[in-house]
């Protein structure tokens, strides 16, 4: 019986693979709007810009509140326009109150552009085709399924094509400000769940480097690998009245929400007004946007020319005394591997923050990084594994406690520190499909400031938020944290069980290392 179900799939899948995407549709190109110096956001940052000309400013959001708070402060200041390009967006709380509030502005006259990766639109087209039937929102996808409902025949039959993935996330608003990091739409990533919630980092940009963001999301835009929304309509494709249905339920939810503790944590954030943005720390200094190539899906070779680890890696040559890595994913292989001991041993101080194997939300991610342990540590390089337990979220309301975030946490920022004076900050994972498979932005930043912090917090909550894996004498692995002040020693991947660490180790030995 289960080999005739196997076989049914396989058929199923088989003959859903024949679709093709869409030939006969039109991709009208559209482009970052330049004439925003006199919107709200335009104008509050010119006062900004005058102060530090031909620099960008940068502020890091490290907490989730304060990330999502952000965002709807851009989306609800925008005067003209605002492009969203995202990896994963979740229908879910954080998720429908983004998009209730893009209706309104679009409402206001915004032109609303939307970029998703396609992997996580399934079973979302109806609810997408909606709110993309309003005239001032456009929706598009990268690198399409051809079967909208059977998506496994295209992973059967066109494998290489629909493994190749965007995995950017940046929100621009009247090309004055952006958004740009880690983060993907959802409540794990803005500390609005009580269940596993991600320790992530964005950043809030300022200055000439929003243009560049912008530049960097038309080239997408306008490219041969996306697809409107529309192209995979048909005859049936949502109108005034299924946006009007639409927007109804939309609105019945963000009443609700309105009233839950986490949007009272929302509203207790201090800064509630655009005019507090020239109150924000930011720093001021050069900068380098790098960006894969959207092309990257089609390339056989990491290139300079559609790549960006080149120029990250030139980076790292650079580095003379310090170099930190904070990576949810890391999967150096054999030769980034030889080349971080190569680091420790002409003197630079290199230290690496990524999950243990209980905090991974993608065990089998582990189980490729696992195999490169022994010879970091024994290479000298300092390597932390991020800890399941979260310090929880918290905000005051009225003089009360009243927002709880998640009790368990996973490691989601990507960012690296260059010698205490530089930043990287982007959604690369040091890992093989962030350099060979998936497009990745980030922005190099110098700052002394920021950066001299993320060392000493590193020194201080490492043992405190993470595991230090050690070697034992004998040569086995051994990870030492700090719990109430005290040291606390384990022999085996801490907070997992048998069967968890059996079957890494088993995914560790026949993983194909290029998918991770």
């Amino acid at each position: 019986m289960k080999f005739l179900t196997r076989l049914l799939v396989a058929t199923l899948a088989l003959s859903a693979g024949c679709a093709s995407l869409p030939k006969d549709f039109e991709r009208k190109p559209s482009h970052a709007l330049t004439d925003t110096s006199q919107t709200r956001l335009g104008r509050v940052v010119a006062d900004l810009r005058a102060q530090h000309p031909g620099e960008s400013g940068f502020l890091p959001l490290g907490q989730g509140l304060d990330a999502f708070y952000a965002r709807i402060l851009l989306v609800q200041s925008a005067d003209k326009t605002l492009d969203l390009q995202y990896y994963i967006w979740r229908d879910d709380l954080t998720g429908r109150v983004l998009y209730n509030q893009l209706l309104a502005a679009a409402d206001r006259g915004v032109r609303v552009r939307i970029l998703l990766d396609d992997l996580d639109t399934a079973g979302k087209d109806e609810m997408l085709a909606a709110i993309d039937a309003h005239p001032n929102v456009e929706i598009r996808l990268f690198n399409p399924f051809a079967n909208r409902d059977a998506r496994v025949g295209d992973f059967i039959t066109d494998t290489r094509r629909v493994n190749r993935r965007m995995h950017n996330k940046s929100l621009t608003a009247d090309n004055q400000a952006s958004i740009l990091g880690g983060r993907n739409i959802g409540d794990e990533y803005f500390d609005a769940t009580l269940d596993v919630g991600f320790a992530d980092m964005d950043t809030l940009c300022i200055g000439p480097v929003v243009p560049e963001v912008s530049a960097a999301f038309d080239l997408y835009w306008n490219s041969r690998w996306v697809y409107p929304l529309r192209a995979f309509a048909g005859d049936g494709y949502a109108d005034a009245q299924q946006l009007a249905a639409y927007r109804k339920a939309s609105d019945e939810f963000l009443r609700t929400a309105e009233s839950s503790p986490y949007a009272d944590a929302v509203r207790a954030i201090e800064f509630d007004s655009l005019q507090q943005l020239a109150d924000m720390r930011f720093s001021w200094g050069p900068w380098k946007l790098v960006y894969d190539h959207p092309g990257k899906v089609d390339a056989n070779e990491v290139t300079r020319e559609t790549h960006l680890a080149p120029a990250l890696k030139d980076v790292m040559d650079d580095t003379h005394s310090e170099l930190i890595i904070v990576s949810p994913y890391f999967v150096p292989g054999e030769a980034f591997t030889d080349y971080l001991v190569g680091l420790e041993q002409r003197g630079v101080r290199v230290r690496i923050m990524t999950n243990s194997l209980a905090a991974n939300d993608v065990p089998l991610v582990h189980a490729g990084y696992m195999r490169y342990r022994k010879e970091l540590v024994r290479g000298g390089v300092e390597l932390y594994e991020f800890k399941p337990l979260a310090s929880s979220a918290t905000a005051t309301v009225d003089g009360r406690k009243r927002w709880r975030g998640s009790s368990r946490a996973s490691l989601h920022g990507k960012f690296i520190g260059f010698d205490q004076r530089y930043l990287f900050v982007g959604s690369f994972n040091v890992d093989g499909r962030s350099v060979a498979l998936n497009t990745e932005p980030g922005v190099f930043l110098e700052s002394p400031e920021y950066a001299s912090n993320l060392a000493s917090d590193f020194d201080q909550r490492a043992m405190v938020l993470g595991y230090r894996v050690l070697l034992t004498e004998q040569g086995d692995l051994q990870w030492v944290t700090l719990e109430d002040g005290e040291e606390v020693r384990f022999d085996a991947e801490p907070e997992t069980g048998y069967w968890t660490r059996f079957s890494t180790r088993v995914m560790s030995i026949i993983v194909p290392e290029s998918q991770l």
